[in-house]
């Protein structure tokens, strides 16, 4: 890869090179310092965890997260993240008080009415004044639109990364914006030699967002042709019709902006065809996935590449939850877990700093946590320290495990990228990219 080029075009700067393996998404999410309490009907699951701390109040959060659904894969890594955050921050206790954090926690089903719905429940009936969610970002944005922006409730997504959301300023989230990953996505199609590609996206906000930056940059900044850009729906048994007219262009790159399930079926139906012989395959971090190694044929996408979300890895902060996490669960984490982590540490900082627990106290100070203007503090101890001592919001800069949050105008942390490829069958992680 051209490394120039992605500077140049897409505004990152390479930092470091590294390997690593993803974390096993059917691993016991259950630790020795957490519990879980599980109910619900209707289809929905409600999880209440809660570490036993000091004797002070209870402040409880909620969270719609994908416990079920295509992005099941995805949300299932984010309960450890949540777990270990919980742990951490409930040894330390929240005030003067040493009060616990709890979270209340509703499945989606990967849906934007499922979110809604959970969403409905947590902030109508539970009365939360914060709520944490989704993974999908059409989920994220229809929560905002529908139920916390009304409610004056303030709403942290840990996952989602349409640049769709950047329009929404009072929608935080804790992973980057997709807008420079596309642009770098398009800059390494580019520089291996693709000038014609064929682009299928899921047809969601997510993938709509995506790929646009993509096209956008592959075409007017790079001169390349995109011969086919057209959507799928989500949770098909079939992707056949999609790839017989994508093997229709003369397109030398097939780019795949869509989801773990999906991206199976399209893996394996293209392996089928012999498509995986003739194009050359590449996606984004929502086809990085344990489920897709394991439930796809050993070489049917040997060869892929594409640009995901990573975490600085030489960041001691990072480093001590890698050892946390591998203590706890026996796998590596993802950034995902990463950002799962980072998003409950924001919300129990902005606790510890509000004047009370409403969304209108959270929601101004819950920026300035995050904000570079203040002391770097690299977890929830250090930051309360600073809080108690008679420091105020803005004079903590919380460095999450992710890396730097510092939450912008328009809601948004800069990120850590990485490229990826799949060799013998398994991911195989390269080059840093940072926003």
């Amino acid at each position: 890869m051209d490394r120039r080029t992605l500077l140049k075009l897409s505004g990152l700067s390479l930092v470091g090179a590294t390997a690593g393996c993803l974390e096993g998404e059917d691993e016991d999410t259950t630790t020795a310092t957490t519990t879980e309490e599980s109910g619900g009907g209707g289809g929905e699951e409600t999880t209440t965890t809660e570490e036993s701390g000091g004797s002070g109040e209870s402040y409880t959060i909620g969270m719609v997260d994908s416990l079920t659904g295509s992005l099941a894969p995805y949300g299932e890594r984010n309960t450890r993240g949540r777990e270990l955050a919980l742990a951490a921050i409930n040894d330390v206790g929240i005030g003067s008080e040493s009060g616990s954090l709890r979270i209340s926690v509703e499945d989606d089903e990967s849906t934007n009415q499922g979110g809604v719905n959970g969403a409905q429940k947590l902030v109508n009936q539970d009365g939360v004044p914060l709520l944490i969610g989704s993974v999908g970002s059409g989920v994220s944005i229809a929560i905002h639109d529908s139920v916390t922006n009304d409610a004056g409730v303030v709403q942290i997504s840990q996952n989602s990364t349409s640049p769709e959301l950047t329009s929404r300023p009072e929608l935080l989230r804790m992973s980057p914006s997709g807008a420079a990953k596309g642009q770098a996505l398009a800059s390494l199609v580019s520089d291996d030699g693709h000038d014609t590609v064929a682009v299928t996206w899921i047809n969601n906000d997510y993938g709509t967002g995506l790929s646009d930056v993509f096209a956008e940059t592959f075409e007017s900044e790079l001169g390349g042709t995109v011969a086919y850009n057209e959507p799928h729906d989500q949770g098909q048994s079939s992707y056949s019709g999609i790839l017989t007219e994508m093997a229709s262009t003369d397109a030398s790159a097939w780019i795949f902006i869509t989801y773990a399930n999906e991206y199976t079926v399209m893996v394996n139906e293209g392996f089928d065809q012999g498509y995986n012989t003739t194009v050359d395959y590449y996606g984004a971090e929502s086809t990085v996935a344990d489920s897709i190694i394991e439930n796809t044929a050993p070489g049917s996408m040997d060869g892929m590449k594409g640009i995901t979300e990573s975490a600085p890895q030489d960041q001691e902060n990072y480093q001590n939850f890698v050892s946390a996490f591998e203590e706890n669960y026996d796998a590596t984490p993802t950034v995902w877990s990463a950002y799962a982590y980072d998003a409950v540490t924001v919300a129990a900082l902005a606790i510890e700093a509000a004047d009370e627990f409403s969304g209108e106290a959270l929601s101004s100070v819950v920026r300035d946590v995050t904000r570079p203007e203040g002391e770097e503090v690299f977890n929830f101890e250090e930051a309360a320290a600073v809080l108690r001592d008679g420091g105020s919001p803005s004079d903590i800069n919380y460095q999450g495990v992710s890396g730097p949050v510092d939450l912008d105008e328009n809601g948004d942390p800069p990120g850590y990228y990485q490229i990826y490829s799949v060799q013998d069958h398994e991911y195989v992680f390269g080059d840093y990219i940072t926003s």
